[in-house]
């Protein structure tokens, strides 16, 4: 299956790779940078003045009765044992990660399906990570499970310490329900590790000096043999020192068992290759910006560019199918399966046994198809509608063996709700619901659209009471993101409606030109050198909320993270006098140096190089540490950040707050130890920065 990535809070930038800087405690200041000393990241000394920032700012926003009730009614949210356990079909089993209040590490655990249909279903626990870690002592954090099928026994089981990126990878057995001792084991590393057969792993991974791309990423993907030491792997494939990064993988559907390399040049360029069993690579011949995705007989291909090929243009961000035997035989018989327009996109699809259920936006709204591949044109069937302003989403339960599917609707006001169905066989049985954390009926959902400087309309989303006095007094929370493809929908968030929606705030939600909300199109116009485009749009929103008279810039907050946390930044700087208060989470916010920190340099494409100064003449317009300077009437700030962030890394945000606070500037800042690029390694972490960020808004706005 594929699908874009919808997100609440942006903590998604770039795939799960790369290392943190950690420099020699020698990093000395410069006059052009006085705060480089803050890129040691773990120094003694820079750990000393983090804890100093942050005590002064627990002391300010973070110790009073208000906050800490707050803070509790969050951490409720996220243990709360209503929530629904989303789960995965592995066997017979359906298997699920869960944290609460009673398990705050989390549990791996599964049931049957008629067991997880009952409103309490009896688990069994496979992995207690409260147990390991304190076991082990170690501060172990879920990354994840990749099990090979079809037996389901084996598995790869993924740890970080803290949070980062890097996981320790271990092999677990399924039936015995503990790790197998002399199995597949790596060290801390950021791999790519995958199944060949029970004997035989593929292996991208740190295997010491020159094995990694400049991106930090593993360069070099090799086959590993069980019992053997993985010095004595064999190389499968090399990518240069340029290129981002390196994987293979199995298919192991039976029947179609075929095994693929992946080229990743730049962050939307790759290749992707057929390994024969010569070990002989055959590249499947699309264009190097398209993505392209295997099942059974089918090659999906969705081009990031209009293509032409056999005599026919396919549009960019149209969705193609063909027989991959005969595709690779040099046949070029495509058919088209979606085809965007000016208003829709395609948000993901997933094969069922039999068929493919297509997930459309429509103006950022869902809608679903169901396609039975055919002679020519596939038949269509809609595949139910998802309520006024809301997200629909469906994929297959177990697509090797039957046409079941799971499907969930969410809304800003409607708690998820879980269905289960098979297709053509009625429509879908609502199993799960999620608990109402705030009272819903008191507020009301309405999409409008903003006019950019260019002209371009920019769609946004504002939750807010009914009944709302247009008076521009009202205390508002614009959210952006804003970048590599990601598209912001409507989905039900209990931390909103306590945190902000039941003070009396209005909540937004800005669909902003770099995300995926109209496809490749609408990410293109605001990539590199046109990246100002994006805040354009958010300013825009801005704009009309005034227009609109739903509030005024005193009263207006901003908040993003990651990507989100630099469309913050350039706000900050570029229109500071649109806001009362910004909050800039886990963000890219020194444009100059980003490629030399943490996973920066894989980002080169979305940004541009700051290396090369025809860009850098581009970058410096977006580069909110380059662009902060004394004498301006910026609005207070807080940034926030993680120590084990590997991704982003916390070193944007340090030197970002220090330079504020030199400048005089009403800023703030706290960084948590743990968490990662997430920011939080379990639910009271997240509850906490959670609560931070609305009060540091609240206090400024109201």
């Amino acid at each position: 299956m594929t699908s874009k990535t919808t997100l609440w809070l942006a903590l998604a930038l770039g795939i799960t790779l790369g290392g943190m800087t950690h420099a020699a405690d020698s990093i000395e200041p410069t006059a052009k940078d006085p705060n480089l000393w803050l890129e040691n990241i773990d120094g003694t000394k820079q750990l000393d003045w983090v804890k100093q920032q942050n005590a002064e700012t627990v002391k300010k926003y973070a110790d009073s009765a208000e906050f800490k009730q707050l803070d509790a009614r969050l951490l409720e949210v996220l243990d709360s044992h209503d929530r629904i356990p989303m789960v995965g079909k592995m066997g017979d089993y359906f298997y699920n990660f869960w944290r609460d209040k009673e398990h705050p590490k989390g549990l791996w655990r599964r049931a049957t399906l008629d067991e997880y249909r009952k409103d309490k279903p009896n688990w069994e626990t496979v992995i207690d990570l409260d147990a390991l870690s304190a076991a082990e002592n170690e501060n172990w954090v879920w990354h994840g499970v990749d099990c090979l099928k079809p037996a389901y026994r084996h598995c790869l089981i993924a740890l970080s310490r803290g949070g980062a990126d890097a996981n320790v990878t271990r092999e677990f057995d399924l039936k015995d329900k503990q790790f197998v001792k002399g199995g597949f084991e790596l060290p801390e590393a950021k791999s790519r590790v995958a199944w060949m057969d029970i004997d035989h792993l593929y292996v991208a991974t740190d295997f010491g000096p020159g094995s990694m791309t400049k991106s930090s990423y593993p360069r070099i993907v090799k086959e590993w043999k069980r019992g053997t030491p993985l010095s004595s792997a064999t190389t499968v494939y090399e990518a240069t020192d340029e290129d981002m990064s390196v994987s293979a993988m199995r298919d192991n559907t039976p029947g179609y068992e075929r095994d693929f390399v992946t080229r990743q040049i730049a962050f939307y360029d790759s290749e992707t290759f057929l390994r024969g069993k010569d070990g002989k690579l055959t590249r499947i011949d699309v264009p190097r910006d398209a993505h392209v995705d295997i099942d059974r007989q089918w090659l999906m291909i969705e081009p990031r560019s209009d293509w032409t090929v056999g005599g026919k243009t396919y549009t960019s961000g149209s969705l193609l199918a063909t027989n991959f035997d005969d595709y690779m035989a040099g046949k070029r018989d495509i058919t088209v399966v979606f085809e965007p327009t000016a208003t829709t996109a395609l948000d993901g699809y997933s094969w069922t046994r039999h068929q493919l259920i297509l997930n459309v936006m429509d103006n950022v709204v869902n809608r679903l198809e169901v396609l039975t591949p055919a002679a020519g044109e596939w038949q269509r069937a809609p595949l139910g509608g998802a309520p006024a302003l809301s997200t629909i989403a469906a994929s297959a339960v177990d697509e090797d063996n039957s046409d079941d599917y799971f499907l969930t609707v969410s809304g800003f006001l409607q708690p998820t709700t879980l269905y289960y169905g098979t297709l053509g066989q009625g429509d879908a049985q609502a199993i799960k619901h999620s608990p109402s954390f705030f009272d819903a009926s008191k507020y009301e959902v309405s999409q409008h659209f903003a006019t950019s400087k260019d002209g371009t309309r920019v769609p946004y989303f504002e939750i807010a009471p009914k009944g709302l006095k247009a008076d521009g007094k009202n205390p508002t929370l614009q959210y952006g993101y804003g970048g590599f493809e990601i598209s912001l929908q409507p989905a039900y968030s209990g931390n909103v409606g306590r945190a902000w929606l039941e003070k009396g705030g209005v909540y937004v939600i800005a669909n902003i030109r770099g995300g995926g909300e109209y496809g490749p199109r609408w990410h293109k116009a605001a990539l590199k050198a046109n990246r100002l485009r994006a805040y354009e749009d958010f300013a825009a929103v801005s704009q009309d909320l005034f227009k609109r008279n739903i509030t005024s810039p005193q009263h207006l907050g901003a908040m993003g993270g990651s990507n989100g946390g630099l469309l913050m930044g350039n706000m900050l700087t570029l229109y500071p006098q649109l806001y009362g208060a910004i909050v800039s989470q886990v963000a890219l916010l020194d444009m100059q140096r980003y490629t030399h920190l943490s996973a920066g340099a894989s980002w080169i494409a979305e940004y541009g190089d700051p290396d090369k100064p025809q860009e850098w003449a581009w970058i410096k317009t977006f580069s909110p540490y380059t662009n902060a300077k004394a004498g301006q009437k910026y609005p207070p700030v807080l940034f926030t950040t993680s120590t084990r962030d590997d991704r982003v890394g916390p070193v944007h945000a340090r030197k970002m707050f220090a330079k504020m606070a030199s400048l005089g500037y009403d800023a703030s800042f706290y960084e948590n130890i743990e968490g990662g690029h997430g920011a939080a390694a379990n639910n009271t972490q997240a509850a906490f920065m959670s609560a931070l960020g609305y009060t540091y808004l609240w206090d400024h706005v109201k």
